[in-house]
């Protein structure tokens, strides 16, 4: 047995030696074979081309100067783009500036309605207060009441359409200037819930009565999709008056800045005008449609007061803009006149005429800001040319847009400044445009 045992034993070793030998030269032919494929890329061949690292040296190159240009665009992609307003967490639908022009209140579908403090409209960041709307609302529109430390709401939820208006106590007097600067909890003052059963309210205006026997009160109007239109007294509360378009459905709905009038774009080509009458103990007596504007061929998309409330700006699908004299004795038939009629001036790549969403009018009655989804242009009143224009000034559609109703500081200079709101979740602030621009 033991001489058997002995070769089986030596049969095995020499086994093992054979395999390792075997597998230490195939491992040496393969490192080799590695070496000479790795060896080409390593050192190539100075006859062919070395081209490809450098055209991706400049496409790195290339994508850094594009961002770094995406990110100056995006801090400042147009020359009237002044700032932006951050902060949301969701689309903006809403804003408005207070009478001074210091404050500008958001609405926010996250909920939140801010009042941002414009100290300086170049400012890297902003002061705001922060309402909280009741739980399952979502801002919709807001406007200012009496003063910059009431503000008027309108919040939706699944159930319909409120209206709160939130009031700040008065700030106390102190000898230390740190706590006059903190700004005191809104609360509740009134507050209205199904205002249009269950419609969504589409527009918030209001405006100072201070036409007449008017008391100085601000008068809110609410326009919901439906055909109907709520006037409000922005201090109490109290419903004032109701009209009815009866145009199947509104498109918006606003006041005249003196609190006289009140005019509505709807489904139809005409425009309905109302005016309020005032007792003469200043307040609202009652609401009358006095007068039509007939011109357009088509539906009017939106449409805007001149400051002296004297004169009404439409815009319409029928591709044109039309500037109405009111200024007349309806109450002796005297009908309204169209004193101009301008061409929308926008346009696709295939020449067709865009249609403006939005129209606003600057203080001074000379410049028109209008939008296209997220564009803007600025038109000269008197000409109806294109002052200026900013294509993509948001990344999303523009939801509201409002001129400051006095100059705010910009460094060390006083301007008019233009506030957008968009779906992007941001607020931008806009210089208005030279009137000599082309």
């Amino acid at each position: 047995m033991d001489p058997i045992l002995s070769v089986v034993a030596l049969s095995v070793v020499l086994g093992a030696v054979i395999v390792f030998v075997f597998f230490k030269s195939y491992f040496l032919k393969q490192r080799s074979e590695v070496q000479t494929i790795a060896k080409p890329e390593l050192h190539s061949d100075p006859k062919k081309p070395s081209k490809p690292p450098q055209p991706i040296s400049r496409k790195s190159h290339a994508k850094r100067h594009f961002h770094a240009s995406d990110k100056d665009q995006n801090k400042r992609h147009h020359p009237l783009d002044l700032n932006t307003l951050k902060g949301h967490a969701d689309s903006v639908t809403g804003l408005c500036f207070s009478s001074d022009g210091r404050n500008l209140a958001t609405a926010c579908a996250d909920g939140v309605v801010r009042v941002f403090k414009l100290e300086d409209a170049s400012s890297k960041s902003f002061k705001f207060l922060r309402i909280n709307v009741p739980a399952g609302g979502h801002p919709m529109a807001v406007a200012f009441s009496d003063d910059a430390s009431s503000i008027v709401v309108a919040s939706e939820t699944l159930t319909g359409c409120s209206l709160y208006m939130y009031g700040e106590e008065k700030q106390k007097t102190t000898n230390d200037s740190k706590q006059q600067t903190k700004l005191p909890l809104p609360e509740i003052k009134w507050e209205h819930h199904k205002i249009h059963e269950k419609r969504t309210i589409l527009t918030l205006t209001g405006a100072t009565a201070s036409y007449g026997t008017a008391d100085g009160s601000t008068i809110i109007a609410s326009c919901s999709e439906g055909t109907d239109i709520i006037l409000w007294h922005g201090k109490t509360g109290k419903a004032l008056g109701h009209v009815d378009t009866n145009q199947l459905k509104n498109t918006m709905a606003t006041i005249s800045p003196n609190g006289r009038f009140l005019a509505a774009a709807a489904f139809t080509a005409d425009v309905k005008v109302w005016e309020i009458v005032y007792s003469k103990d200043g307040s609202v007596k009652e609401v009358l449609n006095v007068m039509q504007l007939k011109g357009h061929k088509s539906a009017v998309t939106w449409l805007c007061f001149s400051p002296n409330s004297e004169q009404i700006i439409t815009a319409s699908k029928d591709g044109s803009i039309r500037i109405w004299n009111i200024n007349v004795r309806y109450h002796l038939d005297e009908d309204p006149k169209t004193l101009k009629v301008f061409p929308i001036p926008l346009c696709d790549s295939s020449g067709s005429t865009l249609l403006y969403d939005r129209l606003c009018l600057s203080p001074d009655g000379k410049i028109l800001v209008t939008t296209h989804g997220s564009t803007l242009q600025w038109l000269c009143m008197d000409t109806g040319k294109v002052l200026d224009t900013a294509e993509k000034a948001h990344d999303g559609d523009v939801t509201w847009m409002s001129w400051s109703p006095k100059p705010i500081p910009l460094g060390n200079e006083q301007v008019v400044v233009l506030a957008t709101a968009s779906v992007d979740k941001k607020v931008k602030l806009w210089a208005a445009p030279s009137r000599n621009s082309s």
